[in-house]
């Protein structure tokens, strides 16, 4: 509906209502018909002089706005002057779509606000648990001057291992940052995702045996099966996989490796028949220090940043990593890489003497 109409409709009924108030005055078809002409005409040039002055032109400043804010100066001078019909609608569609937009923005900043909360609440209980106990060995130190050879040397062990894990946490964070920021490239060449499994197996072979864990790979395949990524980062995602199922896993257990090709990628699962997890936790797994059982992981060790470690490293390499779980049956990660063919040598031809 645009101005003039508008405008119309209100003086009609304007000069209908003085219309009718003189005809049950006067009675008189005649002065009705004139009362309504002249009252129709009168209103229709004052209202559409006061809203074209007051109102609608303010309102199609408005809209002007919004739309070479919206657009851009670029994209507008490409199109050209916006010219509409109906500013009044379209004024009010563009305030309902930035209110929306708004919305989004508001609860993202949000979640952002909880999660920096919880990542400097987090942060801070990791540092101060190493840093408390370093600082507890020594004073016990310096209380007893070195005269106990033997609780000495013990202190200093266990200092020495809250030394480490800070350097650990310290490392992971620079890590996990640097992902974050793309200061990490990804260098993809082509490799063997089974001879990187085994390797990854006899790196981890001791730490195995002293979690009294057994070592399964589960391959089907007697060809080597190729992908295309990262080989270093991606046996770091395989040691970090691993070892958190050490570290969740029970006494006698298995961690069991598998790999399923698919069609334009190769599917990599480590499974662990430990404890499991439960299914409210899954969302959240990957999450920095998120930890579901945080006292004997804080005693097996790690900086709790491994899985969100490993989510990032996937994500740089464009994949997709997920997780299954069923407590007290145990836990399977699996995660995507890009296949690609093996590379046939070439046929010997003979050479034709003339």
């Amino acid at each position: 509906m645009n101005l003039r109409v508008l405008v119309l409709i209100n003086s009609a009924a304007v000069a209908i209502s003085l219309s009718a108030v003189n005809y049950y005055f006067q009675h008189k078809w005649y002065d009705m018909m004139i009362t309504f002409l002249v009252t129709l005409i009168s209103s229709y040039i004052v209202f559409y002089y006061l809203i074209e002055k007051y109102i609608y032109s303010k309102i199609k400043l408005i809209y002007k706005l919004i739309h070479n804010l919206k657009l851009g100066r670029d994209l507008r001078d490409a199109l050209g002057e916006h010219v509409t019909a109906n500013p009044i609608k379209d004024v009010e569609e563009e305030v309902k779509e930035w209110a929306r937009l708004k919305k989004i923005e508001v609860d993202d900043l949000k979640k952002q606000e909880r999660f920096r909360r919880d990542f400097l609440s987090n942060i801070s209980h990791e540092f101060k648990t190493p840093l408390f106990a370093i600082q507890g060995y020594i004073e016990a130190l310096q209380d007893d001057d070195f005269d106990d050879k033997e609780m000495a040397r013990n202190f200093l062990e266990k200092a020495s291992k809250n030394v480490d894990r800070l350097s650990y946490l310290i490392k992971d964070l620079d890590e996990i940052s640097k992902l974050e920021s793309g200061e990490i490239p990804i260098n993809y060449s082509k490799f063997k995702i089974n001879d990187l499994v085994k390797d990854v197996f006899e790196g981890l072979e001791l730490k195995a045996k002293h979690h009294n864990i057994k070592l399964t790979f589960k391959q089907k395949y007697d060809e080597g099966i190729y992908v295309n990524a990262d080989r270093e980062k991606i046996r770091q995602v395989l040691v970090n996989l691993i070892d958190n199922s050490f570290k969740y896993g029970k006494e006698g257990g298995e961690t069991a490796v598998s790999i399923f090709t698919l069609h334009e990628q190769v599917l990599i699962e480590v499974t662990d028949n430990g404890m499991g997890i439960e299914e409210k936790y899954l969302p959240r797994l990957f999450e920095r220090f998120f930890r579901t059982d945080t006292s004997r992981s804080r005693q097996i060790g790690g900086s709790g940043l491994g899985l969100a470690i490993v989510k990032h490293i996937i994500e740089a390499h464009q994949q997709t990593i997920n997780v299954r779980s069923t407590e007290g049956l145990g836990s399977t990660f699996g995660f995507t890489l890009q296949k690609t063919k093996q590379t046939l040598p070439f046929p010997n031809i003979p050479v034709l003497k003339s």
